[in-house]
């Protein structure tokens, strides 16, 4: 490990960072003026688009030519929002990168406004003349699939002049996702904390985590009641965001004739709303085994009481050490070797071609995220030389790596895979890792350290996600059921969860009523249920991997990696063996979970 990866925390400016440390955002544009040049050239293709109006049913070739125009607008955008963003996620105090970042918004919201009219003329055109249409012209059916979405979705599209006012109102809709961004990184601040030796440790976003696995309970405490006072400043202020973007998913929902807002979004990926229920009840099924493991957290803490602060400092202490990044790619490429030599090639070219930016900078977004772009996937870290860290990499690069054989095997109109399954394939990657550390390790308390971890994947993901799904799901039939969402009804609803996800073990700190403020997820459309259903396939697809091999793998690789949005996500898991329509995968994962509790208990004594 070299001395700058040693003491690499937080760098002070963004100028300060090493290059090779730094995305390639160049490979998108070689400068602002190209980004500008291409901003005018997206403008030109409104009159394009608007050409077509009224023409789609008139032949297959005017069908063919607007679908194939979409694709070009398609590219042009991702190129286009891909440097916008990354940019502004670099230093979102950066008012120029966020003013693109605000074009790239009002361009898209321009062009949705100039495609509103394509989707009620698609739904006009006669079942026998469509039918004519893929006939008549083979390079049609390349649209199959998705010509069949929308008109899946025939009772929820509108009239032309509706839909044309719905897309104009996109930017209202982004914005409580716009200000809680802006709010959450920007506006933000932590008062920092002491440990034992008189340090002064920087709570940010990215160090927040780090901090509550301190063994200084002290700091843990100290860091926990830090950031939660800054968030009970804003309580009312987050409170009514949070309101807002239930609002907008509820009028969304209403004006396009869904039952709700859950319908709404989960019929965008054609997955069932009964999936979110399933996992719902799956998980409170199983609670016993949450309150066995924070049973067993109390004892090996040798805690009177624990604390919400005390739950993700390991149980095994002085076992972990310091992961350069240069080893973590090397882990990486051994553990994901049973993917083939293929997809180790890829993982090369992705590390050596700076797809990832690594480190932590003053005002760089906080978290992690992998963005498939079609020139080639960015993968946002904070990299803290830590297990955790290491874990992040390996979860976005299994984004990053799912994006870009997608990307490459599919049309550009089935390319990109849904939501539902894209957790899935990181989580695959970060299952596979700890299946390779276990294997690798001799040494006991390594173990007990690796399980440790394991187990924490299961609570933070499993067992966590499910509980914000469930909050993001009261908070929505609030205000279908016409109830005020403020602070302390956020609170209040925040505060029952807590008590039954995690049991009478564990003692309520009531700052942590105020977690809700903090999770950017709750602005994603109910995206974060996603989190826990895809563990759970990860867990079995990987254990499929591990013990059948090269056909697993095959099957993993050809008919899920590559498959994009080729079917419907539920039918794409199935043709790679995992069946989601069924509470199976997750009540197999919690057993999983069980056992594991058992050996660290065993392990311990």
């Amino acid at each position: 490990m070299s001395d700058t990866e040693k003491t690499i925390s937080v760098f002070e400016h963004r100028g300060d960072v090493p290059k090779e440390f730094t995305w390639a955002v160049e490979d998108l544009y070689a400068s602002d003026d190209e980004w500008k040049q291409d901003l005018e050239k997206i403008k030109g293709y409104i009159p394009k688009l608007e050409s077509y109006h009224g023409t789609l049913g008139e032949n297959a070739g005017n069908l063919l030519g607007f679908l194939q125009l979409q694709d070009e607008i398609s590219v042009l955008l991702d190129r286009f929002a891909n440097y916008a963003l990354r940019k502004a996620d670099e230093d979102t105090r950066n008012t120029t990168y966020q003013g693109y970042k605000d074009q790239t918004m009002g361009t898209f919201v321009s062009i949705s406004s100039a495609l509103s009219f394509a989707e009620p003329e698609i739904l006009e055109i006669p079942d026998e003349v469509l039918n004519g249409f893929f006939q008549g012209q083979p390079k049609l059916d390349e649209y199959r699939r998705c010509i069949h979405d929308i008109r899946r979705k025939k009772e929820h599209i509108l009239s032309d002049a509706e839909e044309k006012i719905l897309a104009a109102a996109g930017d209202l809709a982004q914005a409580p996702d716009d200000i809680f961004s802006l709010l959450n990184n920007a506006d933000m601040t932590f008062d920092s904390v002491t440990d034992i030796e008189g340090n002064r440790l920087p709570v940010t976003h990215a160090s927040f985590i780090p901090l509550l696995q301190n063994y200084d309970r002290n700091v843990r405490k100290d860091a926990f009641e830090s950031l939660y006072r800054t968030y009970d400043g804003l309580k009312n202020t987050s409170a009514a965001v949070l309101s807002a973007q239930m609002k907008q998913l509820h009028f969304y929902a209403k004006m396009r004739r869904y039952n709700s807002p859950l319908e709404a979004a989960l019929d965008s990926t054609n997955v069932d709303p009964q999936v979110y229920y399933n996992l719902i009840e799956a998980v409170h099924e199983n609670m016993d085994s949450m309150y066995k493991y924070v049973r067993l957290r109390k004892k090996l803490l040798k805690v009177d009481e624990l604390h919400m602060y005390d739950l993700y400092v390991p149980m095994v202490s002085n076992a972990e050490r310091e992961i350069s990044f240069d080893e973590t790619k090397a882990n990486i490429r051994e553990a994901l070797s049973v993917l083939g030599a293929d997809y180790v090639a890829l993982l090369d070219e992705g590390f050596s071609s700076r797809w990832i930016d690594i480190y932590e900078n003053t005002g760089k977004r906080s978290g992690a995220y992998s963005s498939g772009c079609r020139v080639h996937p960015y993968v946002l870290l904070n990299y803290k030389n830590n297990l955790d860290s290491e874990f992040t990499a390996i979860h976005e690069m299994g984004h990053a790596l799912h994006s870009y054989l997608s990307n490459k095997k599919q049309p550009v109109v089935n390319a990109d895979y849904v939501i539902f399954v894209a957790e899935v394939a990181s989580t695959c990657n970060e299952a596979l890792l700890m299946q390779y550390l276990l294997k690798k390790t001799t040494d006991k308390k390594e173990r007990a350290y690796l399980i440790n971890y394991f187990l924490e994947q299961f609570r933070t993901t499993l067992y966590r996600q499910t509980m914000f799904a469930e909050f993001e799901l009261k908070m929505s039939q609030m205000v279908q059921n016409e109830e005020s969402i403020n602070s302390e009804t956020a609170c209040k609803v925040y505060h029952d969860l807590i008590d039954l996800y995690f049991g009478k073990d564990v003692f309520h700190d009531a700052k942590i009523d105020l977690e809700w403020a903090r999770i950017p997820h709750f602005f994603y459309n109910f995206y974060v249920y996603q989190y826990a259903t895809g563990f759970s396939a990860a867990i079995a697809l990987s254990q499929k991997i591990l013990q059948e091999g090269e056909p697993a793998v095959k099957a993993y690789k050809e008919n899920f990696l590559s498959a994009g949005c080729s079917k419907d996500p539920v039918s794409i898991l199935k043709d790679a063996g995992v069946d989601m329509s069924t509470k199976k995968p997750v009540e197999e994962a919690l057993k999983l979970f069980d056992s594991l509790i058992d050996e660290m208990e065993e392990l311990m004594r």
